[in-house]
C-alpha cells in the first residue's frame, strides 16, 4: 500500500513541528513538506503529489478557509486550529477533519483514520472471509481468527478486539455492522457495549459474565438472548 504523502501548512514554527512528530509515529504517512503560508504548498497540489493538508485557519498571508475554496480536485484536507468558530464552514468546505488546538496524538490519530477510509476505500475498515476479520489500524491490516478473539467492545465510532494474546486493537467500526459480519453461532451480543465470544465465558452471575480475567455487563434488552444461547 502506497503512503498517504502530506503536507503541513501553518505559520506557526511549535504547531508545524508538532504535526510533523505526530505524522512520523503513524506508519504509512509520509510528510512531504512543512510551510508556513498556504501559498507556498500551492506547487505541491497542482502537481498532485500530495493526499493530505493539514492546515492553519488564521494565518497572515492568506485564511486556510479562504485558501481551501481557491483549490479545485485538491487533497483531503485537515483544518488544525485554535479556534473553534470556523466549523461549520469547515464542514461546507468538506474538510475530512477539525482539529482543535491543542490536541492529543490520539485524537491525531483518528482524523488520519477516516483519512486512510477515504483514500482506501476498498480496504474495508472489517472485512469477513471464512475463519477471520481483515481489521484495518492505524495503517496496518490485521488478520484476526473468530477463535483468537476474545471481546469486542464499542467505542461510539470506534471498536476495540481484545485477543487471546493480550493484544487491543481499536479499528474506526461501529459495533453494530461488526455483529453482522461475526459467525452468530461464536459470538454473543451481551450488552449495547460489548461482543463476546461464547467458548470464553466462564459463568453468568446476576447480570454479569465472567471471562478469564474481566467481568462483562450484561445488559436487560440482551438477558433472554444470552441465557438462550449459553443453555
Amino acid at each position: 500500500m502506497e503512503p498517504i504523502r502530506c503536507a503541513i501548512v501553518d505559520d506557526e514554527q511549535p504547531a508545524r513541528e508538532l504535526l510533523k512528530n505526530f505524522s512520523k509515529r503513524v506508519e504509512g504517512l509520509s510528510v512531504i513538506g512543512t510551510f508556513k503560508s498556504p501559498l507556498a504548498v500551492f506547487p505541491l497540489i497542482n502537481s498532485n503529489e500530495i493526499d493530505l493538508l493539514f492546515l492553519d485557519i488564521q494565518m497572515p498571508d492568506i485564511k486556510g478557509t479562504d485558501f481551501l475554496k481557491s483549490i479545485k480536485n485538491g487533497p483531503k484536507v485537515i483544518f488544525t486550529t485554535a479556534y473553534p468558530d470556523y466549523a461549520l464552514e469547515g464542514y461546507d468546505l468538506n474538510v475530512t477533519d477539525y482539529l482543535l488546538k491543542p490536541f492529543s496524538f490520539e485524537r491525531f490519530l483518528q482524523a488520519i483514520e477516516k483519512v486512510h477510509r477515504l483514500i482506501f476505500p476498498r480496504v474495508e475498515s472489517v472485512t469477513n472471509s471464512k475463519n477471520h476479520l481483515s481489521i484495518s489500524s492505524n495503517h496496518r491490516i490485521y488478520r484476526l481468527k473468530f477463535s483468537d478473539i476474545l471481546l469486542i467492545e464499542g467505542l461510539k465510532e470506534y471498536v476495540s478486539f481484545y485477543t487471546k494474546q493480550g493484544q487491543r486493537i481499536i479499528s474506526l467500526q461501529s459495533l453494530k455492522a461488526l455483529e453482522k459480519e461475526l459467525p452468530s453461532n461464536a459470538f454473543l451480543r451481551t450488552h449495547r457495549s460489548y461482543i463476546v465470544q461464547i467458548d470464553a465465558i466462564r459463568f453468568l452471575e446476576g447480570n454479569i459474565i465472567h471471562l478469564e480475567d474481566r467481568e462483562i455487563p450484561i445488559g436487560v434488552s440482551y438477558k433472554q438472548q444470552v441465557l438462550e444461547a449459553l443453555k
